[in-house]
């Protein structure tokens, strides 16, 4: 949290950090990269980089959220998007308020963004993570996890077939 809360608080700060980090991993000469199929995917504060990231105009095909939160200070960045979005929700999450989903709708509606975010019953924050265990706030869901990742492969299948 201590980490976290500087960034989340100050998203132009959050947003160069991420497009730094994008423009190392473009650069770097350790692995071939095929830069015109890049995709960014976060877990809770990395989803919350992922949108972020996504809203700069970054040339990612897509951004893939896991419990993440949906605010943005800035929601016409939206227009930015240049991939699509799949925002993987646990339906009971605490962590991240219920009012941010439909407004991360009108957000995504707005701009035009090709978008999906799926809501998954009874999950709450951490659903992905086998050590999650604060039952009714963050909790690993074996089944709900599973669905996630094939939504996420299924989205990064068809944004870079060809």
């Amino acid at each position: 949290g201590a980490a976290m809360m500087p960034l989340k608080n100050d998203r132009a700060l959050l947003r160069k950090r991420m497009a730094a980090a994008f423009e190392q991993l473009q650069t770097q000469g350790e692995a071939a990269v095929d830069t015109s199929k890049l995709a960014t995917f976060g877990f809770c504060f990395g989803g919350c980089c992922a949108l972020e990231l996504a809203r700069t105009g970054a040339p990612v095909k897509a951004a893939v959220s896991f419990h993440g939160s949906l605010d943005t200070p800035n929601v016409n960045d939206a227009k930015n998007i240049k991939g699509s979005v799949l925002v993987l929700h646990g339906a009971s999450d605490p962590l991240v308020p219920k009012e941010q989903l439909p407004a991360f709708e009108d957000e995504m509606n707005a701009a035009g963004v090709d978008w999906q975010l799926l809501s998954y019953g009874g999950a709450v924050h951490s659903f992905t993570d086998p050590h999650a265990n604060v039952p009714g706030k963050m909790m690993y869901d074996a089944k709900t996890a599973t669905r996630a990742f094939v939504s996420m492969h299924n989205l990064l299948d068809e944004v870079f077939k060809g």
